[in-house]
Protein backbone atom coordinates (compact mmCIF):
# COMPACT_ATOMS: atom_id res chain seq x y z
CA UNK A 1 0.00 0.00 0.00
CA UNK A 2 1.20 3.55 -0.68
CA UNK A 3 2.62 5.68 2.16
CA UNK A 4 -0.07 8.27 1.43
CA UNK A 5 -3.61 7.74 0.16
CA UNK A 6 -6.85 9.68 0.46
CA UNK A 7 -10.26 9.32 -1.15
CA UNK A 8 -10.20 13.12 -1.23
CA UNK A 9 -7.74 13.00 -4.12
CA UNK A 10 -7.52 9.89 -6.31
CA UNK A 11 -5.80 11.00 -9.50
CA UNK A 12 -7.32 14.45 -9.08
CA UNK A 13 -10.85 13.28 -8.20
CA UNK A 14 -12.47 13.59 -4.76
CA UNK A 15 -14.86 10.85 -3.68
CA UNK A 16 -15.67 12.52 -0.35
CA UNK A 17 -19.18 13.74 0.43
CA UNK A 18 -20.38 16.63 2.59
CA UNK A 19 -19.06 17.51 6.00
CA UNK A 20 -21.75 17.48 8.67
CA UNK A 21 -22.47 19.06 12.05
CA UNK A 22 -24.20 16.89 14.66
CA UNK A 23 -24.53 19.74 17.19
CA UNK A 24 -27.16 21.95 15.51
CA UNK A 25 -29.97 23.04 15.69
CA UNK A 26 -29.21 21.87 19.27
CA UNK A 27 -26.67 19.53 20.84
CA UNK A 28 -27.08 15.84 19.96
CA UNK A 29 -24.64 13.00 20.61
CA UNK A 30 -25.27 11.30 17.27
CA UNK A 31 -21.63 11.00 16.17
CA UNK A 32 -22.12 7.23 15.81
CA UNK A 33 -24.71 7.85 13.07
CA UNK A 34 -22.74 10.62 11.37
CA UNK A 35 -19.50 8.65 11.09
CA UNK A 36 -21.18 5.64 9.49
CA UNK A 37 -23.46 7.68 7.20
CA UNK A 38 -20.56 9.77 5.87
CA UNK A 39 -18.45 6.68 5.13
CA UNK A 40 -21.44 5.04 3.40
CA UNK A 41 -22.13 8.16 1.32
CA UNK A 42 -18.50 8.17 0.18
CA UNK A 43 -18.79 4.53 -0.85
CA UNK A 44 -21.86 5.33 -2.94
CA UNK A 45 -19.86 8.12 -4.60
CA UNK A 46 -17.03 5.64 -5.26
CA UNK A 47 -19.53 3.19 -6.80
CA UNK A 48 -20.76 6.03 -9.04
CA UNK A 49 -17.20 6.96 -10.07
CA UNK A 50 -17.89 10.46 -8.69
CA UNK A 51 -20.46 11.10 -11.43
CA UNK A 52 -23.67 13.03 -10.77
CA UNK A 53 -24.69 15.07 -7.75
CA UNK A 54 -23.63 13.65 -4.38
CA UNK A 55 -26.10 11.39 -2.58
CA UNK A 56 -26.34 12.16 1.14
CA UNK A 57 -28.19 9.66 3.36
CA UNK A 58 -30.37 10.84 6.24
CA UNK A 59 -28.95 10.73 9.77
CA UNK A 60 -32.39 11.67 11.09
CA UNK A 61 -33.91 8.48 9.65
CA UNK A 62 -31.47 6.51 11.82
CA UNK A 63 -32.32 8.57 14.93
CA UNK A 64 -36.08 8.32 14.38
CA UNK A 65 -35.88 4.55 13.92
CA UNK A 66 -33.39 3.82 16.72
CA UNK A 67 -30.88 2.48 14.22
CA UNK A 68 -28.15 1.80 16.75
CA UNK A 69 -28.54 4.57 19.32
CA UNK A 70 -29.93 8.04 20.03
CA UNK A 71 -28.82 11.62 20.73
CA UNK A 72 -27.28 10.16 23.88
CA UNK A 73 -24.88 7.81 22.14
CA UNK A 74 -24.69 4.63 20.09
CA UNK A 75 -22.47 1.89 18.69
CA UNK A 76 -19.82 2.25 15.98
CA UNK A 77 -21.42 -0.45 13.82
CA UNK A 78 -25.00 0.09 15.05
CA UNK A 79 -26.27 1.89 11.92
CA UNK A 80 -24.81 -0.77 9.62
CA UNK A 81 -26.43 -3.57 11.65
CA UNK A 82 -29.76 -1.75 11.43
CA UNK A 83 -29.42 -0.97 7.72
CA UNK A 84 -28.36 -4.53 6.90
CA UNK A 85 -31.60 -5.84 8.43
CA UNK A 86 -33.62 -3.27 6.47
CA UNK A 87 -31.76 -4.05 3.25
CA UNK A 88 -32.58 -7.75 3.54
CA UNK A 89 -36.25 -6.69 3.38
CA UNK A 90 -35.61 -4.54 0.31
CA UNK A 91 -35.73 -1.28 2.28
CA UNK A 92 -32.99 1.30 2.79
CA UNK A 93 -31.94 4.55 4.40
CA UNK A 94 -33.66 7.65 3.03
CA UNK A 95 -31.87 10.72 1.67
CA UNK A 96 -31.22 13.99 3.51
CA UNK A 97 -33.59 15.78 1.10
CA UNK A 98 -36.61 13.82 2.35
CA UNK A 99 -35.58 13.71 6.02
CA UNK A 100 -33.22 16.53 7.06
CA UNK A 101 -31.13 16.45 10.22
CA UNK A 102 -32.96 17.91 13.23
CA UNK A 103 -30.58 16.75 16.03
CA UNK A 104 -33.42 15.06 17.94
CA UNK A 105 -34.30 11.56 19.07
CA UNK A 106 -37.40 10.44 20.96
CA UNK A 107 -35.96 11.13 24.44
CA UNK A 108 -34.44 14.55 23.55
CA UNK A 109 -35.64 17.45 25.70
CA UNK A 110 -33.60 20.34 24.30
CA UNK A 111 -34.21 23.05 21.72
CA UNK A 112 -36.85 22.19 19.13
CA UNK A 113 -37.06 18.51 20.15
CA UNK A 114 -40.00 18.69 22.61
CA UNK A 115 -42.06 20.31 19.83
CA UNK A 116 -41.54 17.45 17.38
CA UNK A 117 -42.32 13.77 17.19
CA UNK A 118 -39.33 11.49 16.56
CA UNK A 119 -40.71 7.98 16.22
CA UNK A 120 -40.19 5.47 13.40
CA UNK A 121 -43.41 6.22 11.51
CA UNK A 122 -43.63 6.47 7.72
CA UNK A 123 -43.77 10.27 7.81
CA UNK A 124 -40.58 10.29 9.92
CA UNK A 125 -38.70 8.24 7.32
CA UNK A 126 -39.46 10.33 4.22
CA UNK A 127 -41.86 13.24 3.94
CA UNK A 128 -42.94 16.30 2.02
CA UNK A 129 -45.22 19.26 2.76
CA UNK A 130 -47.32 20.50 -0.16
CA UNK A 131 -47.88 24.14 0.84
CA UNK A 132 -48.86 26.35 3.81
CA UNK A 133 -51.66 24.85 5.95
CA UNK A 134 -53.58 28.14 5.56
CA UNK A 135 -53.63 27.41 1.82
CA UNK A 136 -54.89 23.87 2.35
CA UNK A 137 -51.49 22.20 2.46
CA UNK A 138 -50.54 19.11 4.42
CA UNK A 139 -47.40 17.16 5.28
CA UNK A 140 -47.43 13.50 4.36
CA UNK A 141 -45.17 10.49 4.06
CA UNK A 142 -43.52 9.47 0.81
CA UNK A 143 -43.96 5.70 0.54
CA UNK A 144 -41.54 5.25 -2.36
CA UNK A 145 -38.47 7.30 -1.55
CA UNK A 146 -34.85 7.48 -2.75
CA UNK A 147 -32.75 5.16 -0.59
CA UNK A 148 -29.48 3.29 -0.11
CA UNK A 149 -29.24 -0.43 0.67
CA UNK A 150 -26.16 -2.33 1.84
CA UNK A 151 -24.99 -5.87 1.08
CA UNK A 152 -22.78 -6.60 4.04
CA UNK A 153 -21.03 -4.98 7.00
CA UNK A 154 -18.34 -5.86 9.49
CA UNK A 155 -15.93 -4.69 12.18
CA UNK A 156 -12.16 -4.33 11.95
CA UNK A 157 -9.33 -2.95 14.06
CA UNK A 158 -5.63 -2.27 13.69
CA UNK A 159 -3.64 -0.14 11.27
CA UNK A 160 -3.01 -2.81 8.61
CA UNK A 161 -6.64 -3.98 8.39
CA UNK A 162 -7.89 -0.39 8.29
CA UNK A 163 -5.53 0.63 5.50
CA UNK A 164 -6.37 -2.45 3.47
CA UNK A 165 -10.13 -1.88 3.79
CA UNK A 166 -9.98 1.87 3.08
CA UNK A 167 -7.72 1.40 0.05
CA UNK A 168 -9.79 -1.46 -1.40
CA UNK A 169 -13.34 -0.31 -0.74
CA UNK A 170 -13.55 3.18 0.75
CA UNK A 171 -13.82 5.16 4.00
CA UNK A 172 -14.78 3.49 7.29
CA UNK A 173 -16.36 4.57 10.59
CA UNK A 174 -14.14 4.38 13.69
CA UNK A 175 -14.28 5.18 17.38
CA UNK A 176 -11.97 7.84 18.81
CA UNK A 177 -11.12 9.48 22.14
CA UNK A 178 -12.48 12.96 21.47
CA UNK A 179 -11.76 14.58 24.83
CA UNK A 180 -8.23 15.77 23.88
CA UNK A 181 -9.30 17.21 20.50
CA UNK A 182 -12.15 19.53 21.49
CA UNK A 183 -9.86 22.52 20.99
CA UNK A 184 -7.83 21.11 18.07
CA UNK A 185 -7.20 23.68 15.35
CA UNK A 186 -4.64 22.27 12.90
CA UNK A 187 -1.71 19.91 12.34
CA UNK A 188 -1.03 16.26 13.10
CA UNK A 189 -2.41 15.36 16.52
CA UNK A 190 -0.35 12.77 18.41
CA UNK A 191 -1.47 11.48 21.80
CA UNK A 192 -0.77 7.99 23.05
CA UNK A 193 -1.41 6.63 26.51
CA UNK A 194 -3.15 4.06 28.64
CA UNK A 195 -5.91 6.34 29.86
CA UNK A 196 -7.71 6.85 26.59
CA UNK A 197 -11.21 5.65 25.87
CA UNK A 198 -13.46 5.71 22.83
CA UNK A 199 -16.22 8.27 23.38
CA UNK A 200 -16.90 9.49 19.84
CA UNK A 201 -17.23 8.18 16.26
CA UNK A 202 -15.72 9.65 13.10
CA UNK A 203 -14.93 8.47 9.57
CA UNK A 204 -11.42 7.71 8.32
CA UNK A 205 -10.90 8.55 4.64
CA UNK A 206 -7.18 7.96 4.14
CA UNK A 207 -3.71 8.44 5.55
CA UNK A 208 -0.54 10.44 4.98
CA UNK A 209 2.89 11.39 6.33
CA UNK A 210 4.24 14.71 7.59
CA UNK A 211 7.78 15.16 8.92
CA UNK A 212 8.12 11.40 9.31
CA UNK A 213 4.87 11.07 11.30
CA UNK A 214 2.19 8.90 9.69
CA UNK A 215 -1.39 10.00 10.31
CA UNK A 216 -5.01 9.14 9.57
CA UNK A 217 -7.16 11.64 7.67
CA UNK A 218 -10.29 11.88 9.80
CA UNK A 219 -13.59 13.60 8.99
CA UNK A 220 -15.39 14.75 12.11
CA UNK A 221 -19.03 15.88 12.45
CA UNK A 222 -18.55 19.16 14.30
CA UNK A 223 -18.93 21.51 11.33
CA UNK A 224 -16.34 23.00 9.01
CA UNK A 225 -15.38 25.80 11.40
CA UNK A 226 -13.71 23.13 13.58
CA UNK A 227 -10.22 21.80 12.87
CA UNK A 228 -9.02 21.67 9.28
CA UNK A 229 -12.35 22.42 7.59
CA UNK A 230 -14.05 19.78 9.73
CA UNK A 231 -11.18 17.29 9.47
CA UNK A 232 -8.33 16.30 11.78
CA UNK A 233 -5.10 14.44 11.09
CA UNK A 234 -4.50 11.89 13.84
CA UNK A 235 -1.10 10.24 14.29
CA UNK A 236 -1.01 6.46 13.92
CA UNK A 237 -1.52 4.84 17.32
CA UNK A 238 -3.19 7.93 18.80
CA UNK A 239 -6.61 8.50 20.37
CA UNK A 240 -7.67 4.83 20.07
CA UNK A 241 -8.65 5.37 16.40
CA UNK A 242 -7.40 1.88 15.52
CA UNK A 243 -9.38 0.08 18.24
CA UNK A 244 -12.85 -0.30 16.72
CA UNK A 245 -13.97 0.43 13.17
CA UNK A 246 -16.86 -0.61 10.93
CA UNK A 247 -17.39 -0.91 7.18
CA UNK A 248 -20.36 -1.57 4.90
CA UNK A 249 -20.61 -2.50 1.22
CA UNK A 250 -23.15 -0.79 -1.03
CA UNK A 251 -25.89 -2.96 -2.54
CA UNK A 252 -28.09 -0.41 -4.32
CA UNK A 253 -29.09 3.25 -4.36
CA UNK A 254 -31.57 5.50 -6.14
CA UNK A 255 -29.92 7.51 -8.94
CA UNK A 256 -30.69 8.62 -12.52
CA UNK A 257 -28.23 6.17 -14.08
CA UNK A 258 -29.91 3.30 -12.21
CA UNK A 259 -33.25 4.06 -13.89
CA UNK A 260 -34.92 3.65 -10.50
CA UNK A 261 -36.05 7.18 -9.65
CA UNK A 262 -39.36 7.56 -7.80
CA UNK A 263 -40.75 10.59 -9.74
CA UNK A 264 -43.03 11.94 -6.99
CA UNK A 265 -45.12 15.09 -7.39
CA UNK A 266 -44.16 18.18 -5.40
CA UNK A 267 -46.88 17.40 -2.85
CA UNK A 268 -46.14 13.68 -2.95
CA UNK A 269 -49.74 12.75 -3.82
CA UNK A 270 -48.68 10.00 -6.24
CA UNK A 271 -46.18 8.45 -3.80
CA UNK A 272 -48.31 7.88 -0.71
Amino acid sequence: LPAEFTWGNVNGTSYLTMSRNQHIPQYCGSCWAHGSVSALADRVKIARKAQGADINPSVQHILNCHGGGSCHGGAVDGPYQWLHKLSKKGEGISYETSNPYMACSSESEDGICPHGEWTCTDINIARTCSTFPSSGGTCSEIAQYPQILIDDYGSISGQAAMQKEIYARGPIACGIDASPILNYTKGVFVKKGLFQMVDHVISVVGWGVEDGQSYWIVRNSWGEYWGEMGYIRVGFGSLKVESQCAWATVKDYTAPEKLNQVHCYEGGENCQ
